[in-house]
């Protein structure tokens, strides 16, 4: 992962970004309310947690936003210089869980919290070669890191959300 990360250009994973965003909001366009308000079990998937299996399509996308939020805001310090001490305090396992109340408002939350990612790393000249903050599995990452990151956590997921959709589909 870190030999990937270090091949990709910031516009790489911008690109992989908005490939992933694609998906995600063409698969809430397709579904009602109610169907991404279930709750479905997935399969077992690398990189999906035990935990994090038993979600509906609003809450994947409510991990997401707060996954993006945190990685955004992680970025801006490293490219500012300012200290993470907050971010340092951030637990994988409980401060990305969703609300089990998550309805459509997220899809746009979401939307939302990809804009303002794109807009803040294009803003920003330099990602490779700042300070690093450690990621809880996979170590020290410096800002380009962190925004190929963002991309790889969202393409992870996607076939998470793709086994949801398929799923609700039957119940409809």
């Amino acid at each position: 992962m870190r030999t990937r990360f270090k091949f990709t250009r910031k516009g790489q994973a911008v690109e992989q970004i908005l490939a992933a965003q694609d998906i995600y909001l063409k698969l809430a366009d397709r579904m009602t309310t109610s169907a991404g308000k279930r709750s479905v079990t997935v399969p077992r998937m690398l990189g999906i947690d035990e935990d994090m299996r038993h979600w509906s399509y609003f809450m994947l996308l409510d991990h997401n936003l707060i996954v993006n939020k945190s990685i955004t805001a992680r970025i801006r310090q490293l490219v500012l210089g300012e200290e993470c001490r907050a971010l340092e305090r951030f637990d994988i396992k409980r401060d990305v869980m969703p609300s089990d109340q998550a309805d459509r408002c997220v899809v746009r939350s979401f939307q939302c919290s990809i804009v303002d990612h794109i807009r803040t790393v294009e803003s920003m000249e330099t990602l490779r070669g700042t300070a690093r903050t450690e990621h809880p599995l996979f170590g020290a990452f410096d800002a380009h890191m962190w925004h190929c990151m963002f991309a790889f956590h969202l393409q992870i997921h996607v076939k998470q959300a793709e086994r949801i959709a398929e799923s609700v589909r039957i119940f409809m």
